[in-house]
């Protein structure tokens, strides 16, 4: 029921949206190539699809597309992305069929220090603590990578990609269900009445959080964005949004060391895709800092344990993929990092020798017990490292295919909900080094993701690009959801590829996160007599909290054309145009 409630508001602010996008004078540019393929926007908010759209309707390509929905995200959906923040871009293109990798992640301070989130008795301190505070703020660099992205694939000006998130914060939008739920459970549990622009923002006068349907407007954000369109990522590293962002973090109580110096510093990276086979396809995705590599080792661990998979109403076909996902994430906890820090073994995890070894461990029939790392590249990079996990749970993702078969999947972050929870110029700065470990070592051995200088913290996100062996392409999809992504990422592609299901069905499915013990899964998204054969054979399974929720956009090429799928467990949506045909 709650589904179809939200699918039914989608569509109604989905139709906001697209007014609000025809109010507005947006043309191409007169020499734009002509394109006649149809083209498909999947994005967790009406007004971002209708951003997306609208640039496309106006000749833009699929990064145009990506970055006016990212801004608008950053409006109506400030809890999960934002300006303030970072994320990663895969960007293929339909005529050479490459795939391109941006790194726009956040780095640490000069003045980070790898026990900064130890207390004076050498303890952890309390995430809440952590989170809303300075020290939990990196460089962005978002806007940096969109800037890069754009330099490279963009058809239309970069001003004009600006124009739908200025026009939106000026006249406003309707404060979503999900919006209205994040600002009420954080205006509790957390700190946004603390921050005095928050509190202005999403409160009455009386403290009251802003209801459902709330007219909010932002002309600080619509200042930001202006700035940035004229100036480009120079607007946020000098002057006075800078200005701003360095006052906020270095603000009492648990001041952070961000200065102009670290914002001047960031810079993103083109990288190259960590890319594996998986039975007729080449799966690519984002390497270290992110944890997109995971994902494949779930995929192709699961391929070899179910080299005839049953489909999503076979339990053997669960078992594989939990099973797989355990062995998968306790290599990502005890390896990965940034690799221009430490040593990372992105391409070895994922190496078809060492898959075939890990795969033996598998025995669909139980549960395991407890997993332990492997060893992909020898035995000294293994005693190297304690092993610790981390999060980014307040995060977006955006997939897009524009009308000349190029496609963006993205994925965006300011980390936990609302970031550090510090607002300025209209959005949030991000928590995101609280993404690294807060103990520097475990028993006695050093974390290889321990905070540092300039270092990135290791990241969840998992955007992911399909192809055919021949290059041509098959699937477009990521998720938001913490360390959940790479498992969202892994079973839902498994499921359309493997299992037969549109994205949408994928999507529907129920999430089981098996990276310890109790697995956590939506009971009542589980196909019947699942859940039980899974206890049957000692799988702990515990439901999945209220507001942990997968964020799934996905795209398919199938023969008849493209196939979306929105995540309903949000508020997202599927739009697409259909072929145009030649002048």
């Amino acid at each position: 029921m709650f589904d179809k409630q939200m699918k039914r508001l989608a569509a109604l602010f989905f139709a906001l949206a697209l007014t609000a996008c025809a109010s507005g004078s947006i043309s191409a540019p007169g020499q734009a190539p002509r394109a006649d393929g149809e083209a498909m926007v999947a994005a967790a908010n009406p007004h971002a699809v209708g951003a997306a759209s609208e640039i496309l309707r106006a000749g833009g390509s699929a990064v145009d597309a990506a970055i006016a929905a990212e801004l608008v995200l950053g409006l109506v959906e400030p809890q999960s992305s934002g300006i303030g923040g970072g994320g990663f871009l895969l960007f293929y293109d339909s005529e050479s069929e490459d795939i391109s990798a941006y790194d726009g992640r956040e780095r640490a301070p000069a003045g980070a220090r790898a026990n900064m989130f130890l207390d004076a008795r050498g303890r952890p301190m309390a995430f809440m603590d952590a989170q809303a505070s300075g020290l939990s703020t990196g460089a962005p660099s978002l806007i940096a990578m969109l800037h890069m992205a754009h330099a490279d694939h963009g058809r239309l000006p970069w001003a004009q990609l600006f124009e739908p998130a200025i026009r939106l914060a000026e006249q406003g939008f309707a404060v979503s269900p999900r919006l209205a739920t994040m600002i009420a459970a954080y205006g509790e549990r957390g700190r946004l009445r603390a921050d005095f622009a928050a509190r202005a923002y999403f409160f009455d006068a009386a403290g009251a959080p802003r209801p459902v349907g709330y007219l909010l407007r932002n002309p600080d954000y619509a200042a930001t964005l202006r700035a940035i369109a004229e100036q480009g990522p120079r607007a946020l590293s000098e002057g006075p949004i800078a200005d701003a962002i360095v006052e906020a973090a270095q603000r009492q109580p648990r001041r952070g060391t961000l200065n102009h110096d670290d914002l001047r510093a960031v810079q993103p990276r083109r990288l190259e895709p960590v890319c594996a086979a998986y039975r007729v396809y080449r799966a690519c995705t984002i390497g270290a800092p992110g944890s997109g590599n995971a994902a494949l080792a779930i995929m192709g661990l699961y391929e070899r344990a179910r080299p005839q998979p049953g489909g999503a109403e076979n339990a053997d076909d669960w078992a594989a993929f939990l099973w797989a996902s355990r062995l998968a994430y306790a290599d990502r906890d005890h390896y990965m990092a940034d690799d221009q820090f430490v040593p990372v073994p992105t391409a070895e995890l994922v190496a078809a020798a060492y898959l075939d070894e890990r795969a033996r461990l598998i025995d669909v029939a139980r549960a395991p017990g407890s997993v332990a790392a492997g060893v992909p590249a020898g035995q000294e990079l293994h005693d190297r490292w304690g092993r610790a996990g981390s999060d980014d749970a307040g995060t977006t993702h955006i997939s897009i295919v524009d009308a000349w078969g190029n496609a963006v999947s993205m994925t965006a972050t300011v980390e936990s909900a609302f970031g550090s929870q510090r607002m300025v110029g209209g959005f949030f700065l991000n928590n995101q080094l609280t993404d690294f470990a807060f103990e520097p070592t475990l028993n006695g051995l050093p974390v290889a993701n321990a905070a540092a200088p300039g270092k990135a913290p290791r990241s969840s996100m998992a955007p992911m690009i399909v192809t055919d062996r021949n290059g041509e392409l098959v699937l477009v999809i990521g998720s938001p959801g913490g360390s959940s992504i790479i498992g969202y990422v892994a079973r839902t592609t498994i499921g359309i590829l493997d299992w037969g299901l549109t994205p949408e069905a994928a999507i529907n499915l129920s999430n089981a996160t098996a990276r310890s013990s109790p697995v956590v899964v939506e009971n009542s998204r589980l196909p019947g007599g699942i859940g039980d054969a899974l206890r049957a054979r000692g799988w702990q399974l515990q439901e999945v909290g209220a507001l942990e929720a997968s964020g799934l956009h996905a795209i398919q090429v199938t023969p008849s054309g493209l196939v979306g799928g929105a995540d309903p467990r949000r508020e997202g949506l599927v739009w697409r145009t259909a072929p145009a045909p030649r002048s």
